[in-house]
């Protein structure tokens, strides 16, 4: 169903789509954020080396990058957020804003790493928090940002959608109600998120109190996208540089007794018109990311709506994914040939590993750096892919507790900080992206425990920094 309750800040822009089996993102749900054992791993053939960038902060102990997001484009440029030094006395109030892992007692800021060079993109007026979910190719951020208000209807800290154009943030405004996220936008300027508008909402959008409703931002206004026939839609990062967004929207106001919601489907909006995808069979689904052939990689409960698969849509035909081992598969990233990754998981959730699907078809599993972990809650998920079908993401353990950012290409399942120097200080935890350059961003861990973004810049041969 629609309906989180906004009390924490949330790590990474968690997926909050109202399908049986949430599609929170895995740093939401297993914190495994120790330096730990590093496996040797065998390489097929020769691979990339890499510069190590840690990113750094605003003067606090933590930065992060976002999955599933854009965080990084193919200019390597990077979007994401890091604390300040300044103490947030009203940390535990604030609703739904992204941040480093919560609760974050630090006033935190938007930021755009670009060229050695590490922007603070500030907040709405005041001493606020915000928080950037995406960057376009030509330097565009999308994000959210506190604006020092109360919402009258929950009590906690309202959130605005923000988009940041030349270092500046501008506030997009509602739908007439208090709080809106932006989650995407595109290299003209069109920014998608979810907005809150007066009427009351008996299904509790985000525990909002009233109806929230995907929008468009283009030319200075906020267009409402409409619904399938339902009260609420929403969309998190759903826009391609043609203007088409995708989400999910509820297509009328009763019930199901599988669900306790209404029927939630996935929507393609295009000319001022949405569209309903349908699902695999179930009555909750989402369109997640649409990429600029118009392909859609999204996520749907079967019938029954016990399982949920992946899918992929294009040209009016709705491709399951399949599964690996009879559990549910969450997808995080669609490149712009139609691949799609993300983890399938064993029923109960874990273990779980990575897999990639080329253009819809068969799954492949990517597999793990830890075989012979001693517990269930092990694995691995994807989380970016680029055109050369080189995947990033991570891999871990509980016991013996390990968690490492990794890399698949041509074949092999490589652990990331095999590839920095060796005298780094940074344990790279998870690669949540990675652009047409070979370069990739993440999250990685210091020796005191604090959480810092890091870039991999791929190294020629030979050179120094390597």
């Amino acid at each position: 169903m629609l309906n989180t309750t906004p009390r924490a800040k949330l790590h990474g822009l968690a997926l909050l789509t109202p399908l049986a089996n949430s599609l929170t993102t895995f740093a939401a749900k297993v914190a495994l954020t120790g330096v730990l054992a590093i496996p040797t791993i065998g390489l097929g053939q020769e691979h990339h080396h890499y510069k190590l960038i840690d990113l750094g902060t605003f003067g606090g102990p933590t930065s992060f990058t976002q999955a599933p997001s854009q965080a990084i484009n193919n200019q390597g440029s990077i979007a994401g957020c890091a604390d300040t030094s300044l103490s947030d006395t009203d940390y535990l109030n604030t609703g739904f804003l992204p941040s480093p892992p919560a609760p974050d007692p630090f006033i935190f800021h938007a930021f755009q790493w670009q060229n050695g060079a590490l922007t603070d993109l500030r907040a709405l007026a005041g001493p606020n928090s915000s928080c950037a979910n995406w960057i376009s190719e030509n330097g565009l951020v999308a994000g959210v940002s506190e604006n020092g208000a109360i919402d009258p209807l929950t009590g906690f800290t309202e959130v605005r959608a923000v988009l940041w154009k030349g270092g500046q943030p501008m506030d997009l405004g509602t739908l007439g109600g208090y709080e809106s996220f932006s989650a995407g936008v595109n290299s003209r300027g069109e920014a998608v998120g979810t907005a809150t508008n007066t009427i009351p909402d008996s299904f509790g959008c985000f525990g909002f109190g009233t109806q929230c409703r995907a929008f468009l931002f283009q030319n200075g206004v906020m267009q409402d996208l409409g619904t399938l026939g339902g009260p609420d839609s929403i969309t998190f990062s759903g826009v391609n540089e043609r203007g088409q967004v995708v989400g999910c929207s509820f297509t009328n106001s009763t019930p199901n007794p599988t669900t306790g919601a209404p029927t939630l489907d996935p929507f393609l909006w295009e000319k001022g018109k949405m569209v309903d995808l349908g699902t695999l069979g179930g009555a909750s689904g989402c369109g997640l990311l649409i990429n600029d052939r118009g392909q859609v990689m999204g996520q749907s409960n079967l019938g029954g709506d016990q399982i949920t698969h992946a899918f992929l849509w294009e040209r009016g035909v709705l491709t399951d994914s399949g599964d690996l081992f009879g559990g549910n598969v969450e997808p995080f990233w669609l490149n712009k040939l139609g691949d799609v990754v993300g983890n399938a998981q064993y029923p109960g959730g874990f273990p779980r590993h990575a897999f990639l699907s080329r253009n819809g078809l068969k799954m492949k599993d990517l597999g793990t750096l830890y075989p012979n972990c001693d517990s269930i809650i092990t694995g691995s998920v994807a989380y970016g892919v680029n055109s050369t079908t080189t995947v990033v993401g991570s891999s871990f353990c509980l016991q013996p507790p390990a968690q490492d950012a990794v890399l698949w290409q041509n074949g092999d399942l490589l652990d990331l900080n095999d590839l920095v120097p060796a005298n780094s200080s940074l344990h790279l935890v998870n690669a949540f992206g990675i652009n047409e350059r070979g370069e990739i961003t993440g999250v990685g861990v210091l020796p005191n425990g604090d959480q810092h973004a890091f870039l991999l810049i791929p190294c020629r041969q030979g050179t120094e920094e390597c």
